[in-house]
């Protein structure tokens, strides 16, 4: 007789809300920060690709596309970056409110001519547009 037992452990994965609605300009922030991450395709009926950082403890973190917006979905009890969720989020947040202001400014002729990051931890980014008369 052959017994095949599955062992699975007991996780509990916590789905963070995030504002993150664009695909585009949540991979540049996270390529700014240095995140390696992949796309990978949505296991559900969703048109949206999902990102993934993968965790050499093989309990990956993942923004998963709701519909709405990208969540965070992690199992908090195997977190394996350098800070922690809070910090890692805020970061990726502010990195990704840099990318739209820039990307949707330069929709409108925008140009950014000087990113600083300043020492309180906030960054200021300045755009010019010319005005050109006939």
């Amino acid at each position: 007789i052959n017994f095949n037992f599955l062992v699975t452990n007991m996780s509990h994965f916590t789905t963070m809300k995030t504002s993150f609605q664009n695909l585009t300009y949540l991979e540049k922030a996270l390529n700014k920060l240095e995140i390696v991450h992949q796309k990978q395709n949505s296991e559900n009926s969703l048109p949206k690709s999902n990102l993934v950082i993968r965790q050499s403890n093989g309990y990956d973190i993942e923004f998963a596309w709701n519909g709405y917006e990208y969540e965070l979905v992690v199992d908090m009890s195997f977190w394996e970056q350098s800070c922690p969720v809070e910090s890692f989020i805020d970061k990726v947040a502010q990195q990704y409110a840099g990318e739209v202001i820039v990307g949707e400014s330069q929709k409108l002729g925008f140009q950014p001519v000087k990113y600083q990051q300043n020492k309180d931890g906030s960054n200021t980014v300045v755009l010019e547009r010319w005005n050109e008369r006939n």
